[in-house]
């Protein structure tokens, strides 16, 4: 199996470097500098105080001349159609595209450029943080969660057979045939405790002990709960609270990757995540003024 991974950050070295163990892999990334230094050196993963050296292929962005099995979107959200259209000859009449990305929607984009029978959308639980270009700290071992968006069984069976190469590079994955929940239940954190506290500038600890905070962050998620009950995801609003409440005190020293944007003076991710909602509760002929909140804050703020 031909992969691409269009997006070479601390994610997208991670799966691109694993799966490069299993399958002929190349990388994609805009960052002339880090593609020479993965070519060069490799992608070294850290975990545990051990370290593992893979070798996959690294092009700039517009340099692929042939079409993927599996094409991976790593990228930021914002960049998903730039990056697509930049490598267009990486999308043949067969290939699957994937993302893997943070928020909700990416479907919508991934449209443009493939039919439903070509694409899944999922969700990562690793973790991985970024050292340089080419060097990773895997933090975690989660599960990878991938599934279609329609189409039929051509699809479903392709599924099937890429989380069968994910297990093999050491990634548990799971294929779901109600994707879209699982995408709306990794949401509900991002969109309500992650993007507080990314606006708040505090660790996540510090939405669940401060009663303001946590009062606000309640208000989230109870519009996410009504967004996506109207997408046909149903959540008990009080079994959320309670979740993302232990979610917080479990990680209270944990910064998130919105406050790190922000933090760093970087475009961030909000328009598909607290966007998201947004967008679903207007599609279903309603406000959310928290979430509508949040997304211009943030927008503020960058």
């Amino acid at each position: 199996m031909k992969i691409t991974v269009i997006g070479p950050g601390a994610m997208g070295l991670l799966y691109g470097a694993k799966l490069s163990a299993v399958e002929d892999v190349l990388l994609i990334g805009n960052n002339e500098e880090n593609i020479r230094a993965i070519n060069e050196n490799g992608v070294t993963i850290k975990r545990d105080g051990d370290k593992a050296l893979y070798h996959p292929k690294a092009l700039v962005n517009g340099q692929l001349s042939a079409p993927a099995d599996l094409l991976i979107l790593f990228t930021k959200a914002y960049k998903t159609r730039e990056a697509l259209n930049a490598n267009r000859n990486a999308i043949g009449p067969d290939t699957i595209l994937l993302t893997l990305q943070n928020g909700a929607g990416h479907e919508e984009v991934l449209r443009e450029f493939a039919d439903e029978e070509h694409i899944l959308i999922g969700t990562s639980n690793q973790g991985s943080s970024r050292e340089n270009g080419h060097v990773i700290v895997n933090s975690g071992l989660g599960d990878t969660n991938i599934g279609p968006v329609g189409g039929g069984e051509g699809i479903r069976n392709a599924a099937e057979g890429i989380a069968a190469v994910f297990e093999k590079a050491g990634f548990p994955c799971r294929v779901s045939d109600d994707i879209k929940f699982t995408v709306w239940n990794k949401l509900m954190i991002n969109a309500s405790s992650s993007v507080l506290s990314g606006v708040l500038g505090k660790a996540q600890g510090y939405v669940a002990e401060n009663p303001y905070a946590w009062d606000i962050c309640r208000d989230l998620i109870r519009e996410i709960c009504q967004a996506a009950a109207g997408e046909g995801c149903a959540f008990s609003e009080e079994e959320q609270i309670e979740r993302i409440h232990k979610h917080l005190m479990a990680a209270r020293g944990g910064f998130t990757s919105i406050y790190a944007d922000l933090k760093n003076r970087r475009k961030t991710e909000v328009d598909y995540i607290s966007g998201a909602v947004v967008r679903a509760a207007a599609r279903q002929g309603r406000k959310s003024p928290a979430q509508e909140m949040m997304l211009r804050l943030v927008h503020a703020m960058e």
